[in-house]
């Protein structure tokens, strides 16, 4: 790490979109206060969804009396790309660290990224994604959403190698990026960040991340709750790559070919056609086999936890599969209104 006696200080603004973080915001800002960076080279932006709780209360109430500048923005159409570019149109410095506010940061989260941001010539740095949970659900979908069989290649989720990669989460970079590639895309509602990485790689940038940190972030604590959050990812990764073709990797579109897989099984199972309807069964052998051998890596945890992500993993894919489905089903509703 460079010194900071010797060496210039590099100042930063950190972007926050935040819409009813009633429950994450004090912990969120406390990470950040405990940052080992100077406080002089740094500003505070949140972008405001008009939250309807005390999000923006809290947040004046915990740093108006902290030696930290800081501001409070409002988006009232509450999209977060919107946000995040309501963010880096205001903030005064050139480098810029988007946070996400159901996130916790390591002491040295800040220092770390413009570390990496001027060592490695990246125009995107960002690091591991640590999922975290504090009932026994949440536990149970945090090593689902951390694990290969889960998510599949993803390597900011899985755990992976410090090096150049497709993606990072919310990531750190020079305000003169987007005079190059432009804002993050403010039609989308999800999917922004992979989008965003993509267009810096097609015009030649890299994305790097680094795994000798991560950031600890609070998944959906419940089975209905991660079963919407598949769907939702999987109808928004049909319309990201629809509109951004190249956009969206191979492993977003692996759960609509298993939902898809199971509707034709199911049908096959119904119309009785014996020979098709084996492969059908083999499949789904082949499915729960795989599912048990990713839950058994996590033993250690206890049966109830096993039997959790047992559950979890098929619940979540087929969401997800299911959300690509509906995603497809507008694309095409909209194309057949343009004729």
């Amino acid at each position: 790490m460079p010194s900071k006696k010797t060496e210039k200080i590099d100042s930063v603004s950190i972007i926050i979109p935040v819409y009813n973080e009633e429950k994450f915001i004090g912990p969120l800002i406390d990470s950040i206060l405990k940052q080992d960076y100077d406080f002089n080279n740094i500003e505070l932006i949140f972008v405001d969804g008009a939250s309807t709780d005390k999000t923006v209360e809290l947040i004046n109430k915990i740093l108006k009396t902290k030696k930290v500048t800081y501001r409070v923005l409002s988006n009232p159409k509450r999209i977060t790309p919107i946000s995040v570019n309501i963010g880096i149109r205001d903030a005064k410095n050139e480098i810029i660290i988007r946070l996400d506010a159901h996130s916790e940061y390591p002491f040295n989260y800040v220092s770390k990224c413009v570390y990496y941001l001027n060592k490695t010539g990246a125009d995107n740095v960002g690091c591991l994604f640590l999922a975290t949970s504090k009932n026994k659900v949440g536990s149970a979908i945090a090593d689902v959403v951390s694990s290969k069989f889960g998510v599949g290649d993803s390597q900011f989720r899985i755990n992976g190698e410090s090096g150049y990669v497709d993606t990072v989460p919310f990531g750190t970079f020079r305000k003169s990026l987007v005079d190059k590639i432009g804002y993050f895309n403010e039609e989308l509602i999800r999917s922004e960040d992979n989008e965003f990485n993509y267009r810096i790689i097609k015009n030649g940038g890299k994305v790097y991340m680094f795994n000798d940190i991560g950031i600890s972030y609070y998944p959906r604590d419940t089975i209905p709750k991660i079963m919407k959050m598949g769907y939702d990812n999987g109808k928004w990764s049909i319309y990201t790559s629809y509109y951004i073709p190249g956009s969206m990797k191979l492993r977003h579109f692996v759960p609509l070919l298993f939902a898809l897989s199971i509707i034709v099984g199911i049908t096959i199972w119904i119309l009785n056609i014996s020979i098709l309807k084996y492969m059908f069964w083999f499949e789904l052998g082949i499915y729960l086999i795989i599912d048990l051998i990713a839950c058994l890596e996590r033993i250690k945890k206890g049966v109830l936890h096993i039997f959790l992500m047992f559950i979890i993993y098929p619940l979540f894919h087929i969401s997800y599969g299911i959300g690509s489905i509906a995603g497809i089903g507008k694309i095409i509703k909209k194309m057949i209104k343009k004729q």
